[in-house]
């Protein structure tokens, strides 16, 4: 799934933040107020399609998605030709694992807006994150052809991650490396696929310098790239670093998947 909170990848979440989870009443509140106060908003279905298309985003963001379900039937009602309402409404229903359901929103947003780059990128998420890769692409360069499109590295990135699980190592190293040039420092998830893949490549040296560029900038680290740390450290002989890196996961994130693997001895 991205480097920022707009239409990434990790996180299926960040692809519909607009305001901060934790202030979500006031600001739906707000929205409500600021939206009413403008004359379209009685009489234009684009318009109130368009207020609960974000009040719906909102309340996703927050966990609570019967609502957001509900906020986006209301906007479709109100306008059924608007896309980013199947857009969104395709996202929490792949959260909730309604797979076909959320496949035949993606295709309806795209049927209304093919060449929208927010819905091609996550169409692009939802088939890679479902056994599609090779199909996922696709998508993704659609998103990265449209020049309006004002975050081309989250796809880029979406597409490395793709391509790795294709098995098209080269092609996904071209687009993590472009990726990074064009997010820089910011790009955390970009390098943290990049240290994936070289380390699935067998270049552990090479993935260890990237990887510790990540962590020198994120805090706190993510449990896969604690995971990917020990691993590499594993391969390498360096039972101190391991520990290390075992040590931080076990204190963050004995929840996760990944420490469930280190748990189990599964490190490949």
């Amino acid at each position: 799934m991205s480097d920022r909170k707009t239409a990434g990848v990790a996180a299926v979440l960040l692809m519909v933040i607009l305001a901060g989870g934790a202030a979500l009443p006031a600001l739906a509140q707000q929205a409500v107020e600021a939206q009413s106060q403008r004359p379209a908003y009685g009489t234009d279905p684009r318009a109130r399609a368009k207020i609960h298309t974000e009040l719906a985003s909102l309340y996703f963001q927050d966990g609570n998605l019967a609502v957001a379900l509900e906020e986006l039937g209301v906007a479709i009602h109100a306008d059924p030709g608007y896309a980013p309402a199947y857009n969104v409404r395709g996202l929490v229903r792949a959260y909730l694992r309604e797979l076909t359901l959320a496949e035949e929103d993606f295709k309806k947003a795209l049927g209304l807006a093919s060449n929208d780059p927010e819905i091609n990128n996550n169409y692009g998420w939802f088939l890679c994150e479902n056994g599609k890769p090779r199909q996922a692409i696709s998508y993704f360069l659609n998103a990265i052809k449209n020049p309006l499109y004002t975050t081309p590295d989250l796809a880029y990135a979406n597409a490395g991650s793709c391509a790795v699980k294709a098995g098209d190592l080269e092609g996904a190293e071209n687009y993590l490396t472009t990726a990074i040039r064009l997010n820089g420092p910011a790009a955390l998830a970009s390098r943290i696929h990049m240290a994936n893949l070289q380390y699935a490549k067998g270049n552990l040296g090479e993935a260890r310098k990237v990887l510790a560029d990540a962590l020198r900038v994120m805090e706190p680290p993510t449990p896969d790239a604690l995971w990917l740390g020990l691993r590499i450290e594993r391969k390498l002989g360096n039972r101190e670093a391991e520990s290390s890196f075992a040590a931080q996961l076990r204190g963050r994130y004995q929840e996760s998947r990944e420490y469930q693997e280190f748990l189990k001895g599964n490190f490949e």
